[in-house]
Parts: structure tokens; sequence; C-alpha cells
């Protein structure tokens, strides 16, 4: 039914005509059949530029635009969830390691032995540290540069998760510590 009445309004348009030649083109249908624009047919074309892109300006792509709102930056795809616990688990999985060898502690003792307060005071400081330039709308793909990437931050907290959860399951499922 659209595709009728879209070849009805191309062949009813004064810019094309219907030939009576019985040639066959490349796809293998009549040329009869096929419309075929004058070669003096005018065709209005219009700019779709957006009002960034006029005289030359181009949008700044190392400032986007971050929503300052607490609610915003604490939604289920926003910013601070998964950047603060990236960062908290990065830091969490050197530190459970660094003390397991040191101490000879599992996760689970370091935990039972006084590890409540440090993971409360670190997950408070993290926390404020990493929303204070989320509030004043720092984005944090605006800062990185080379190397040190927002992305990689991100997947670097991915890993160090999955590896403290790794490492926790391990040492529950071994009965000890890993090293």
């Amino acid at each position: 039914m659209a595709a009728s009445s879209a070849m009805q309004s191309i062949l009813s348009s004064p810019l094309t005509r219907v030939t009576n030649r019985s040639s066959v083109n490349q796809f293998l249908v009549p040329t009869c059949f096929v419309p075929h624009m004058s070669r003096n047919a005018t065709m209005p074309v219009r700019c779709m530029a957006g009002q960034n892109e006029q005289k030359g300006q181009e949008p700044n792509p190392r400032a986007p635009k971050v929503s300052t709102k607490f609610s915003d930056l604490f939604s289920f795809s926003g910013p601070a969830p998964e950047r603060i616990n990236g960062r908290l688990a990065m830091i969490g999985f050197v530190a459970a390691l660094g003390v397991e060898f040191y101490t000879g502690q599992d996760v689970f003792a370091q935990i039972a032995n006084g590890g409540i307060p440090w993971f409360l005071a670190t997950s408070i400081l993290l926390s404020s540290a990493s929303l204070v330039p989320l509030l004043k709308g720092i984005s944090a793909e605006s800062k990185s540069d080379g190397v040190m990437t927002s992305d990689a931050e991100m997947w670097n907290g991915r890993f160090a998760m999955l590896g403290l959860v790794a490492l926790a399951v391990t040492e529950y499922v071994k009965g000890g510590t890993l090293i």
C-alpha cells in the first residue's frame, strides 16, 4: 500500500516523466516502468546544519554537558555509581592483597579484625572526592587524556570489582589465604 502510493506520487510529480523506450536497464526492469528525471529539472536542497556548525564553528568535544542534580548523578546510568564503586574496588583489591601478603590474613579475617572502619572511612572520603567535580558540572571524560582515559578507569574498576569478588570466593572455597 505504501509502496504503491509512493510510486504514484513519483509518477505524478512534474519533475519525472515516463518514457516509451522498451530497453532494459541493469536491474532487468523495462525502462518504461522507471521514472526518468529530465536534465533541466530543479531540485530544492536545504542545509540541515545545526546552530553550532555554522561559520566553521565546531562544538567543543571536551566539555560534554553534565547534569549537576544529585538524583541524576546517582541514577542507574549516571556517572557516579560505577565510577565510585570502581575506585573503591581498585583501592580495596590492592589493599586486600597487600594486607594478605604482609599479615597472612584472608579477606574475611581482615574485615573481622577492624576492616569495617577503614572501609567506611575510605568510602566516605573517596565518594566525597569523586562527587565534588561532578557537582560542579565537570565530567571525567573532559579531563581524560592520553593513556589515563575515563574508559580505562572504568575498565580497571570493573576488573577490580571482579578481582575482589574472585579473591573472596577463592579464599572461601580454599579455606585460607590466596598468597
